[in-house]
């Protein structure tokens, strides 16, 4: 995509509909080449263009060869993609709300310390719901089904994540981004994480059935939603298009008048085939580590059955990543630490802390 902004020519029309647009190499002006419901591509059909000709003459000689055989494989014309998306469809996903939920956590028959120890094998220690109430009906003798630890997970989740958007703090100058599989329904969902590089702590995860334009815009928006006015972030991913794709939708027509733009940064493959590879490869594995960080905690699910089950184990994943998991590379102390934790002695104690906090 080219990195100019495309040229407008509203020519005193009465409306956006008739607004043509041009590319700003050749002047050419674009015509509308797809029409979705989320998108509509704008292509220059002129085959003099340079753009056009510089990007045919980078193709390799089997390429070449390919491109008269099956031209629509090949991307040689500027194409500038126009979304439509809504502010309802730019929220990030969250839990269910409480008159929602299966069960009310203030009229839960458990004890509090149940609750918090519930959320400390189910979470912290990763077990499965099933051998959550194993583990309490052998040990401490408790009897609760599978179902219940779910629920009682589940209506947690809905003050966990108001409390993560809350006191995740500001966003580090460089953010690593990635997006991880997930079965909802036996069908894939993807999570997008974004951390912070220094701090390592998650800024955002978004949830959604797929892997497209739409949730990398949401997760970066809320990704730099704490960065500070003049802050220059970068953020490093790897070569989904959607990413790029997503800050040309945000500083191009949610904020055109922010010129602090952010750097993109891809680094592609497994191995360092370019500088920018060679130089942010560190960086892209701290992402990639923290996806197999929580693949750990989902294996025990064995995929979802709702939606709403994946969004409640992103929830709470964070919670206990970003405020009760120590890191290695923080010498071992939390992400973000709170002085109102210091107090608790046990994890289970610090999910009620949290949960009190949230409240």
């Amino acid at each position: 995509m080219c990195k100019q902004t495309f040229k407008i020519h509203k020519r005193f029309k009465k409306n956006q509909k008739d607004i043509e647009l041009y590319f700003p190499y050749c002047h050419y002006k674009l015509y509308k080449w797809k029409i979705q419901e989320l998108v509509t591509v704008h292509k220059c059909g002129n085959k003099k263009c340079k753009c056009r000709k510089k990007n045919l003459k980078n193709l390799n000689p089997a390429e070449r060869m390919m491109q008269k055989m099956i031209p629509t494989h090949f991307k040689l014309n500027y194409q500038y993609r126009e979304y439509h998306f809504t502010q309802d469809q730019l929220k990030h996903s969250e839990p269910k709300a409480p008159k929602n939920t299966r069960v009310t956590l203030s009229r839960i028959h458990s004890s509090d310390n149940l609750l918090g120890l519930i959320l400390a094998l189910h979470i912290s220690f990763a077990m499965s719901a099933r051998k959550t109430a194993l583990f309490l009906r052998l040990v401490f003798a408790v009897h609760i089904s599978g179902q219940t630890v779910l629920n009682y997970a589940e209506a947690a989740a809905h003050y966990c994540h108001k409390f993560n958007l809350k006191n995740k703090g500001p966003i580090d100058d460089i953010s690593a981004g990635d997006e991880t599989y997930i079965k909802v329904k036996g069908k894939h969902h993807y999570v997008f994480f974004f951390i912070s590089t220094e701090k390592k702590t998650i800024t955002a995860y978004h949830v959604a059935d797929n892997r497209r334009t739409l949730p990398a815009v949401v997760a970066m928006l809320e990704a730099k939603r704490t960065a500070e006015g003049k802050q220059k972030l970068t953020f490093i991913t790897d070569g989904n298009p959607s990413y790029q794709a997503g800050l040309h939708f945000i500083y191009n027509e949610l904020e055109p008048d922010n010129k602090n733009k952010p750097n993109h940064i891809k680094v592609i493959g497994l191995e360092n085939l370019d500088e920018d590879s060679t130089e942010y490869r560190s960086f892209k594995q701290i992402i990639e580590r923290l996806n197999r960080t929580f693949k750990q905690h989902y294996r025990p699910f064995a995929g979802f059955n709702t939606l709403d089950g994946a969004i409640t184990l992103a929830t709470l994943f964070v919670t206990h990543y970003n405020f009760l998991r120590p890191h290695m590379a923080l010498k071992y102390k939390v992400p973000v630490h709170l002085h109102e934790l210091d107090e608790c002695n046990t994890i289970q104690e610090k999910w009620l802390k949290i949960l009190s906090l949230a409240a």
